[in-house]
């Protein structure tokens, strides 16, 4: 059977997208998924998404990683799957739909590739030595560095993700260096198991760790530099809460083909 999928990327962050409303696509299958997913031998991508019908919300988001297991919410996957949404038609400037960490709202605002997606607020960061530890709807690891240009974040990465406290979980790990105009963040990413070019809720988690660590309070912006370009998440920290967050950044369709499955 051919079915038509659709490459999208935000910030470097690359996924496999199909419609799957009319539930033409079995996707339990984490052979298949892994498959597409593979740079070498199938479509490539960080992930794969299938857009579904959800009753009460535009659609809902069924996210895979790379490895193909089912995975917890991707940041920059849920902006991607917003702006799939337009092209669709299902959606015009702003949406609600469903996601695996529960309901999400989104806007897209000119020139029609910038998507803010607001995120789960989040009130509990813990530490592990000198890095902080907190869900953004996926678990994250997020530690200050310098030199982080040279850092060696697989091998880095690869090591606390494995480490005896996460191998279990898995845990995605952030490597964070202050900037004159934000942070530079580098992120292994757990089912990927590599780096990948941008984390959207690794990112978030860094913004929220930084504004604790800083003791910044009030409504915050954060501009983020990864290696695939530039985000931005805001947000509201009284001190104890962290609400009103939203990840945004850019969210493009690459290219569109059909898949043999």
């Amino acid at each position: 059977m051919k079915i038509p999928f659709y490459k999208y990327q935000g910030a470097g962050n690359d996924f496999i997208l199909i419609d799957n409303r009319e539930h033409v696509v079995s996707h339990q299958n984490p052979a298949l998924i892994a498959h597409l997913c593979n740079r070498r031998f199938g479509i490539g991508g960080d992930g794969c998404m299938f857009l579904e019908n959800r009753k009460g919300y535009d659609f809902e988001m069924v996210y895979y990683n790379a490895d193909g297991q089912p995975s917890s919410m991707c940041g920059n996957g849920g902006r991607c799957i917003v702006a799939f949404a337009k092209y669709l038609g299902i959606i015009d400037s702003e949406t609600n739909f469903m996601a695996v960490d529960g309901p999400h709202y989104a806007k897209i605002s000119a020139p029609g590739d910038w998507v803010s997606l607001q995120m789960i607020n989040v009130d509990t960061i813990n530490r592990d030595d000198d890095a902080y530890i907190l869900n953004t709807g996926s678990p994250h690891y997020v530690q200050l560095v310098e030199g982080l240009k040279e850092k060696n974040v697989y091998q880095d990465g690869y090591y606390i993700r494995n480490n005896s406290i996460y191998r279990a979980e898995g845990i995605n790990v952030n490597f964070v260096e202050t900037t004159d105009k934000g942070y530079f963040v580098r992120t292994f990413e757990r089912g990927v198991e590599d780096e990948t070019f941008a984390c959207g809720t690794g990112v978030t988690a860094v913004a929220l760790a930084m504004a604790k660590h800083h003791q910044q309070t009030g409504q915050i912006n954060t501009p983020i530099k990864v290696l695939g370009g530039d985000l931005n998440i805001r947000f509201n920290y009284n001190g104890e809460k962290f609400n009103n967050i939203y990840l945004e950044g850019p969210a493009v369709k690459v290219f569109e083909g059909a898949v043999e499955i």
